[in-house]
């Protein structure tokens, strides 16, 4: 690993290696941070991160809350089972269902043309829908599987809790409030804990899938302008750095 940190602070060439070629110090990190995208690469990364960080951390909470008050098993299996398996849906085939939906003619595109009365476009160029659409997308895929490690910790609360809850005179809200969320904190915590250190990680993988020039401003982010540098251009330094 640390061989190929040593590449971010010289002008690298694969023939020579890491231990042969050009040393060119901070030059690397110097043409990142006076270029002309590195304003639009921190903003986008950062505001997909915050926002993906909002929406979808408290959305499996709430999902595994709701799927706890469900007590029909076999209802509440089928609901599970449903809400896992976009999960298991590789990011090629969700982007492509999510580009063809939200295309000019896609399901998506006519119904808010529809319901706007407008014309039928294509969301993914309108700079205003690219991030919900790909938050939207997160939740879709993410909240039924990132609601399985609650639903565990729902399990492990003392139902002796509720009943006595029920005897004070405590409806659905208050036993929520004073018995279940008490009993998710730590779970929370932990969670919310390791979800931190991903905020500004935002994956390449979808935003290749789904971006295009027309929405470059909002979409491009660090790791997009990474996969640019060292696969498409070949400067494997300033990649690196």
């Amino acid at each position: 690993p640390m061989a190929g940190l040593i590449m971010a602070f010289e002008d690298y060439a694969p023939a020579k290696g890491p231990f042969r070629s050009e040393w060119v110090g901070l030059e690397n990190f110097k043409v990142f941070f006076s270029g002309p995208f590195v304003g639009r690469l921190i903003r986008n990364t950062v505001l997909l991160g915050l926002l993906d960080l909002v929406v979808n951390f408290p959305a499996p909470i709430i999902f595994a809350l709701l799927l706890n008050e469900i007590k029909q098993k076999a209802y509440k299996k089928v609901i599970q089972t449903i809400s896992y398996m976009p999960y298991f849906i590789s990011a090629v085939v969700a982007c492509g269902m999510v580009i063809s939906f939200t295309q000019s003619g896609g399901v998506i595109s006519e119904l808010f043309a529809f319901a706007f009365d407008g014309k039928s476009v294509n969301l993914l160029n309108e700079k205003n829908w690219y991030r919900p659409i790909y938050i939207l997308q997160n939740t879709w895929q993410g909240m039924g599987y990132g609601s399985i490690i609650y639903l565990a910790a729902l399990s492990g609360i003392d139902q002796g809790l509720y009943d006595a809850a029920e005897c004070d005179g405590a409806g659905y809200f208050r036993k929520m409030l004073h018995v279940t969320l008490p009993g998710l904190t730590s779970t929370i915590v932990m969670m919310f804990i390791l979800r931190m250190g991903t905020v500004f990680s935002v994956g390449a993988d979808k935003t290749l899938l789904l971006y295009s020039a027309a929405n470059y401003e909002v979409s491009d982010i660090i790791n997009t302008y990474v996969y640019r540098m060292g696969m498409e251009q070949q400067d494997y330094g300033l990649s690196t750095a």
